[in-house]
């Protein structure tokens, strides 16, 4: 009898362990395993082959049409005739052409009828789906660059890419891992490197708002399903199954722009789905008198969290509108209104609005209480203001660039991914928004108030240095770096910073430990290769420099300065017919490079070539009445 209990018992237990690991084997966890470090990445084609139909409508989103090789049919642009730019502030002009099959952007300027400059570059890859903006990406050996104009198709027309109306910075901006992990999937980043990547995905993929799913994957092929509709699946996150606060931390992973400053040892690769976003890195914004009327483009998680609905309501969050795998575009507004109505029901007398009125407007709450605007960042685009409000009056479309007076009326900034910052985090949030966007003397300041606060010079000396170097403080960096000293420091920027201190007080024999140090850990970042190979120069190691500045010119042939600094060595070793060969190649990618042009009046001096060289005096007296 009590063998036969026992053989029934193990027999009931192995039955009810197998039945679970069959139909719900990771219900009664509390934890994401996809949360791991460890865990792969699949690739979008991996859960297509599964979930064919979800990926196929995921594709016709702005987010699954993010991110594009070049090629016509990516492109929402016109290319016509009339399709050019003119930036008036740097006299340049722009044309975007494709031909045999790949797409140019012309740089050119003109004197009369003349064409006295052209620089034609090919871009590599499309940015934007096309609903509000194409922007443009060149790839020079993995280096990865936007181009000067962008592509705005609510006003079917092309002028100067965001921020380059300010300053044109042409073919030069660096595209960092901040910027591509918003607006595609993962690019595979060259180790010791800021902007040089080995794999360019196109287009952000599924695993970006499920997590990486190599367990998951491994658990539906080994027949281990889970019953969804009773229990969560913890081997890949479903995101309506995250907390309030967490899928609120999903989506303004990349639906919050602002100042993005990451925690110690974090990256943007970091973060995953499932984890709070302040774990990884914090996000404030700078909030000034007007912000409530004039605000980013990016900001739709901050403004649905500044309204009422969202204050009173513990449920609402952006999935109670929209669907990810839909198309904003082919979305019913009836999905939105409805989402109204789950609150303001109509037995509770939901709107004020005379009937007659609503009618005129389908009665479709959105066109009122989230009307169209436009933002302080992007030009020649509308979009939808996601603070919900009772006023009804129309937003004023159009809203310029922050002026100066807007800068006088700063009031600071807020951290919007948790509740209160540390005084260390403000003081690195002060440094980067003064870094990133406002070069301030009052912005400094404020990092100087906290830093003060924590008043630990020494512990915190990446921050200090940080701080010292915005401030132009060069003797309070070599102060400091001595006292901490070079073996104890183990940051590149604060490596490279120290090293431009000593560079700006021209001791070359101090600056040159700090600059090898830095280009020892981001070999790639051509920025410390060419102040390092100019602390050699400086100091007569011809060869050395040498060696430098063709790794940087192989690594990239389209860094002026560095065309410029061969160009200078060359010239010292008497090699001035190579030496005036890099120095028109310098000229040749800048026309207004005031030194390179110097330089090389230098070598047709020498030369006794004297029409050329009245021609580039008159070049350079021309650029020294501009500064």
């Amino acid at each position: 009898m009590l063998k036969a209990f026992i053989f029934v018992l193990l027999a009931g237990i192995i039955f009810s362990l197998v039945h679970c690991s069959q139909e719900n084997p990771l219900h009664n966890r509390t934890s994401y395993l996809n949360l791991q470090d460890s865990v792969q990445y699949m690739g979008g084609q991996t859960c297509r082959s599964c979930h064919s139909e979800i990926h196929n409508d995921f594709m016709q989103t702005g987010m699954g049409k993010s991110f594009h090789l070049a090629s016509q049919e990516k492109t929402a642009a016109s290319y016509g005739v009339h399709d050019l730019v003119y930036d008036e502030k740097s006299n340049f002009y722009y044309k975007p052409y494709f031909e045999n099959g790949s797409m140019y952007i012309k740089e050119f300027r003109l004197s009369g009828k003349d064409t006295i400059h052209s620089r034609v570059e090919k871009i590599a890859y499309i940015v934007g789906s096309g609903q509000h903006t194409n922007s443009h990406i060149l790839n020079e050996n993995g280096y990865i660059f936007q181009a000067p104009i962008t592509y705005y198709t609510q006003d079917k027309k092309w002028d100067m890419a965001p921020g380059f109306e300010e300053i044109n910075l042409r073919f030069s901006r660096t595209l960092e891992a901040e910027c591509l992990t918003c607006h595609n999937h993962f690019p595979k980043k060259v180790e010791g490197s800021f902007h040089k990547f080995e794999e360019m995905p196109t287009g952000i993929e599924c695993e970006r708002c499920h997590g990486p799913g190599e367990i998951h994957v491994k658990e539906k092929l080994a027949g281990k399903l889970v019953d969804t509709a009773n229990y969560i699946d913890y081997s890949i996150v479903n995101p309506r199954d995250l907390s309030r606060n967490l899928q609120m931390d999903l989506c303004q992973r990349c639906h919050l722009q602002g100042l993005s400053v990451l925690n110690e040892g974090k990256s943007f690769y970091d973060f995953k789905p499932g984890m709070e976003l302040s774990s990884v890195f914090n996000v404030y914004l700078p909030r000034y008198e007007n912000s409530h009327d004039k605000f980013i483009m990016a900001s739709q998680a901050d403004r649905l969290k500044l309204s009422p609905c969202f204050m009173n309501s513990q449920e609402l969050t952006c999935l109670s509108c929209h669907h990810p795998h839909h198309s904003i575009e082919k979305t019913d507004q009836s999905q939105y209104i409805n989402a109204c109505l789950s609150c303001h029901t109509k037995e509770k007398n939901y709107c004020s609005i005379p009937k007659e009125i609503r009618l005129k407007e389908s009665d479709n709450c959105i066109s009122c209480h989230m009307q169209k605007s436009g933002s302080t960042d992007i030009p020649h685009v509308e979009i939808t203001d996601h603070f919900i409000s009772k006023l009804t009056s129309k937003k004023d479309v159009v809203i310029n660039k922050k002026s100066q007076k807007d800068i006088a009326k700063f009031l600071g900034l807020d951290i919007l991914t948790k509740k209160n910052a540390s005084d260390f985090e403000m003081a690195n949030a002060y440094i980067a928004m003064h870094d990133k966007y406002v070069q301030a003397e009052v912005i400094l300041d404020s990092a100087l108030y906290y830093l003060k606060k924590i008043n630990k010079e020494e512990e915190h000396y990446k921050s200090w240095i940080h701080y010292y170097f915005a401030k132009e403080n060069y003797d309070d960096i070599i102060r400091l770096g001595t006292k901490v000293g070079y073996a104890n420091i183990k940051d590149h920027w604060t490596l490279y910073r120290i090293g431009e201190a000593f560079l700006k007080h021209e001791d070359y024999d101090n600056a040159l430990p700090f600059l090898y140090k830095a280009t020892q850990l981001q070999p790639y970042d051509l920025d410390f290769q060419e102040k390092f190979g100019m602390a050699n120069l400086q100091l007569g190691r011809l060869e050395t420099a040498r060696e430098i500045f063709e790794f940087v010119l192989t690594e990239n042939p389209k860094r002026k300065v560095s065309q410029n600094n061969y160009g200078f060595l060359l010239s010292i070793s008497k090699e001035m017919d190579k030496a005036e060969l890099h120095y028109r190649k310098a000229i040749a990618l800048d026309p207004d490079y005031k030194q390179a042009l110097i330089n090389l009046n230098d070598v047709l001096i020498q030369k006794k070539e004297v029409k050329e060289s009245k021609l580039i005096l008159k070049r350079i007296e021309a650029l020294s009445n501009l500064d």
